[in-house]
C-alpha cells in the first residue's frame, strides 16, 4: 500500500498540520516506507509461534510478600480532622 501526495496534504489539512510541497513529499516518501516495512513484516508467516510476553526467556526473582514496616496507622489518625471507626472521613464531593 502507497500513499499519494494529496493523501498527505488531506491528513496534514485534517490534523490541522502546515504542510508545504517540499514539506509533504519528504513526508510522503518517509510514510511510504514505513508503511512498506509494514507489508514486510505482515507477509511473515507467524502461524507457528507462541506469542510470548518478552523478547527474552528472563524469569525475574520474587521476594516474600511480608511487611517490613511498623503500623503507624493510629499516629496517622490522630493527625487527621476527622476519623471514625477506624477510616478517615471526608467531606461529601458527589451528591
Amino acid at each position: 500500500m502507497s500513499i499519494s501526495t494529496g493523501d498527505v496534504k488531506r491528513i496534514a489539512r485534517l490534523s490541522r498540520i502546515a504542510v508545504n510541497d517540499a514539506e509533504s513529499e519528504a513526508v510522503l516518501s518517509q510514510l511510504n516506507e514505513i508503511l512498506g516495512l509494514i507489508e514486510e513484516m505482515q507477509a511473515v508467516d507467524t502461524s507457528g509461534i507462541e506469542p510470548m510476553s518478552h523478547a527474552q526467556e528472563i524469569v525475574l526473582r520474587l521476594r516474600e510478600d511480608v511487611v517490613t514496616e511498623k503500623d503507624q496507622h493510629e499516629a496517622f489518625q490522630k493527625d487527621a480532622p476527622q476519623v471514625e471507626a477506624g477510616l478517615y472521613l471526608v467531606p461529601k464531593v458527589i451528591e
